[in-house]
């Protein structure tokens, strides 16, 4: 059971890339390997899942204790986590939740991911900051990426000697390797026709140059937990969650403790007009409704269940799932379609605004009681809200007072927050 972080200086070095080339060949090596990813990421969790097979946790140092991490990170064979941002990129006002944060709690080195694309001789100085930054976090060692020739190559490697620290790889640019992306980050891994041909080719790329050995010595074995860490308890003993391209975004970390504590999850597809199963609880996760706003509509089928639902289950919608209870939801180009009308609440994408950042939430009315640490994401603004209970108090990371967040009716609950764990000391 040992570990390595990927990390880079900043966002777009390619730290998704190197972590999906680096999984796949480890696997294709026969290497028992698993991913790991820091911070609140749905999308690239299920990248690491296609790339080597094994579960993805999300370890997030903001919103979860050492000793959770630690728990999550427990498993057989080799941990690749990968970093969010840059690797002491975090919350505001320090920096608490940075990938940096991971490695400490984990206690293990670091490999950095620079993007050499417009620098030569300046990655020494670069790399050289990083590495003495802090005491508690070792570089143990660099992959170059997008390299522009063998001469750049040598150049880079060249100057960075001094520094004592291996280069691992060098990956050079390569068209073949960009992940598309849209407004919330990369298209979804289920919607890739082609991923298996981008992960074989991205692991090729690695191993032309890829020091595998040199690199598996370097992980070191994770930091276990001292203690039992706290889990999030099961809202009911059955649970019915959504699930399919338009509701992805679900924590596979709060459903694993939903099972662990006896509570059995039920899946179902709404974009495929499934009926809610049977269930004491039911949860809409977010996704994408925006892109699929015009079948969900027309999902007869879906919506005759869960207004029947409403009547004797606790109902909860995060971000997207809280659009899709709402009366109505309108696309980036101005149609308007009509949601489930279970709350009081309409939605626009034609004007978009961003909302970012981590929430401390204290639930007020709905089915939750306590504290929470969250996260919200999205560029939807809400064009109405009726009257309705609030669902959450919330403050941003700094601990400023937010407005009251979500609305609660009857049974039926949701908000633009996606709960990521209980809160408490981290």
């Amino acid at each position: 059971m040992s570990g390595l972080l990927i990390a880079a200086p900043g966002s777009g070095a390619g730290k998704t890339t190197v972590t999906l080339a680096l999984l796949r060949l480890l696997k294709n090596r026969g290497v028992a390997v698993r991913g790991a990813k820091s911070g609140p990421d749905y999308i690239d969790p299920r990248f690491h899942e296609a790339a080597c097979g094994a579960p993805c946790p999300n370890l997030d140092a903001w919103a979860m204790t050492p000793e959770r991490i630690r728990a999550l990170a427990a498993g057989d064979g080799l941990l690749i986590v990968e970093g969010a941002m840059g690797l002491f990129d975090g919350a505001p006002p320090d920096g608490r939740g940075a990938a940096a944060d991971v490695a400490r709690a984990l206690q293990i080195p670091v490999v950095l991911v620079v993007n050499a694309s417009h620098m030569a001789q300046s990655a020494a100085p670069l790399v050289a900051g990083f590495a003495g930054h802090d005491p508690a976090v070792r570089i143990a060692g660099v992959i170059l990426n997008n390299v522009g020739s063998p001469r750049h190559e040598a150049m880079l490697r060249r100057a960075l000697v001094p520094l004592g620290l291996p280069v691992l790889a060098a990956l050079h640019r390569n068209p073949a390797l960009t992940l598309p992306s849209r407004h919330l980050g990369l298209v979804q891994a289920e919607e890739r026709g082609d991923l298996e041909a981008f992960l074989d080719c991205a692991a090729q790329a690695l191993a032309d140059s890829l020091d595998t050995e040199a690199l598996l010595a370097l992980a070191t074995p994770l930091a276990r937990p001292a203690g039992r860490s706290r889990t999030f308890p099961p809202p009911a003993q059955v649970i019915a969650v959504a699930r399919d391209e338009a509701f992805a975004f679900s924590y596979p970390h709060l459903l694993s403790d939903w099972r662990a504590a006896g509570a059995e999850i039920r899946f179902f597809s709404p974009l495929a007009d499934e009926p809610v199963p049977e269930a004491g609880f039911v949860y809409l996760p977010g996704g994408y409704p925006e892109l699929h706003a015009g079948r969900l509509a027309a999902s007869s089928c879906f919506a005759e269940s869960m207004r029947k639902a409403a009547q004797s289950s606790d109902i909860y919608g995060e971000c997207g799932g809280y659009m899709v209870l709402g009366d109505s939801l309108i696309e980036a180009g101005g149609q308007r379609h009509e949601m489930l009308g279970l709350l009081p609440l309409k939605t626009s994408f034609e004007t978009r605004r961003l909302h970012l950042g981590y929430r401390n939430l204290t639930a007020l009315n709905g089915p939750f009681s306590g504290r929470f640490a969250g996260h919200e994401f999205h560029y939807a603004t809400t064009v109405s809200e009726g009257d309705a209970a609030p669902l959450f108090a919330a403050t941003d990371a700094e601990g400023a007072a937010l407005p009251e967040m979500g609305l609660v009716r009857d049974r039926v609950a949701g908000s633009f927050a996606h709960l990521i764990d209980l809160a408490g000391e981290t």
